[in-house]
C-alpha cells in the first residue's frame, strides 16, 4: 500500500508546528467559550449553592458534552481526514472540559489539588487501558475506531485536567500571567528535549499535549478575567470569537494533512 493511501486512512492531523499552535488557539477558546457559557450566560454559583439553582458549570457541561459525543461519533464514522471536523471535536473536548472542571473543582468541592488529582488518574487509567488493548498509544498508529475512541477519550480527560491544573497553578501567587509563563517554560523543556535528546517521542507528545491545555486555560483567564483579579476582563464572547477566527484562519491558510501510519515497530508505545 502506498504511503498516499496509508495518509488517507488516518484521520487524525500529522504532528506539526501548526498543529501546536491551532491546539493552542483552540485550549484558549475552550477556556473563553466555556466560561462564557457557563459564567456569563448561565451564571456560576458557588459550592454551597449548587442546589439552589441552576448550575451553569453542570448546565455548561451538559451542552458540550452532548455536541462533543456527537462531534466524536461524527469523527470516528468519518472514512478520511476533515481538518474542520477533527478541530471542531478538539474544541468540543476543550469547552467540555472547561466546564466539567469547574464543576469538579468548584460546585462539588473537591477543589484543585483533588480535581486535578482525580483527572489525572483518569488519563493514566485512560493511557493504561488502551496500551493493554492495542498494544500502543502512539497517535501515527491511529488506524481503526476502536484506537480512535481511545484517543478521543484520552483527549477529553486531558482536556479537564488542564483546566484544573491551570486553575490551581494561577490560583497562587503566579497569577494568570505568571502561571502562563511558567506552562509555556514547560512547553519550551518539551520542545528541547525533542530536539536534542532520544525521549520516547510518544511520551513527549501526551506530556505536550496535556501542558497545552493549561496554557490555553491560564491565557484565557488572562483575557478574561476580571482586572481586580489579575486579568485584562475583555468581552468572553468577543474573545471567543476572535480567537475561533484564529483557527479558521489557520486552517485555510496552514496545509492541513493526515499524519501517515508507521509501519511494522517503527515507534514504541
Amino acid at each position: 500500500m502506498s504511503n498516499r493511501a496509508e495518509d488517507a486512512m488516518s484521520k487524525v492531523p500529522a504532528v506539526t508546528l501548526a498543529f501546536w499552535v491551532i491546539k493552542i488557539l483552540a485550549t484558549t477558546l475552550g477556556e473563553t467559550g466555556g466560561d462564557a457559557v457557563s459564567m456569563s450566560w448561565l451564571g456560576e454559583t458557588t459550592p454551597n449553592a449548587a442546589s439552589n439553582g441552576v448550575n451553569g458549570y453542570l448546565v455548561g457541561t451538559a451542552i458540550f458534552g452532548l455536541l462533543l459525543v456527537a462531534l466524536a461519533w461524527l469523527q470516528i464514522r468519518a472514512r478520511r481526514f476533515n481538518p474542520w471536523l477533527y478541530w471542531a471535536t478538539i474544541i468540543a473536548s476543550t469547552t467540555a472540559g472547561t466546564t466539567l472542571a469547574d464543576f469538579a473543582t468548584r460546585s462539588i468541592g473537591l477543589g484543585y489539588p483533588g480535581g486535578s488529582l482525580l483527572l489525572f488518574s483518569l488519563v493514566a487509567i485512560s493511557l493504561f487501558s488502551w496500551h493493554r488493548a492495542l498494544g500502543s498509544v502512539d497517535v501515527n498508529r491511529i488506524d481503526n475506531a476502536r484506537a480512535e475512541t481511545f484517543y478521543w477519550l484520552t483527549i477529553t480527560f486531558s482536556q479537564t485536567l488542564g483546566t484544573a491544573l491551570g486553575d490551581w497553578v494561577a490560583d497562587g501567587s503566579l497569577g494568570y500571567s505568571g502561571a502562563a509563563l511558567l506552562f509555556g517554560l514547560g512547553l519550551a523543556v518539551l520542545a528541547a528535549l525533542y530536539f536534542f535528546t532520544n525521549v520516547s517521542r510518544v511520551l513527549l507528545f501526551w506530556s505536550a499535549f496535556i501542558l497545552t491545555r493549561p496554557l490555553g486555560a491560564t491565557v484565557g483567564d488572562f483575557l478574561d478575567k476580571p482586572i481586580a483579579k489579575g486579568g485584562l476582563e475583555f468581552s468572553r464572547p468577543l474573545a471567543t470569537a476572535a480567537l475561533a477566527a484564529a483557527i479558521v484562519l489557520m486552517i485555510l491558510i496552514v496545509p492541513q494533512r493526515a499524519g501517515g501510519h508507521l509501519k511494522g515497530g517503527a515507534s514504541q508505545a
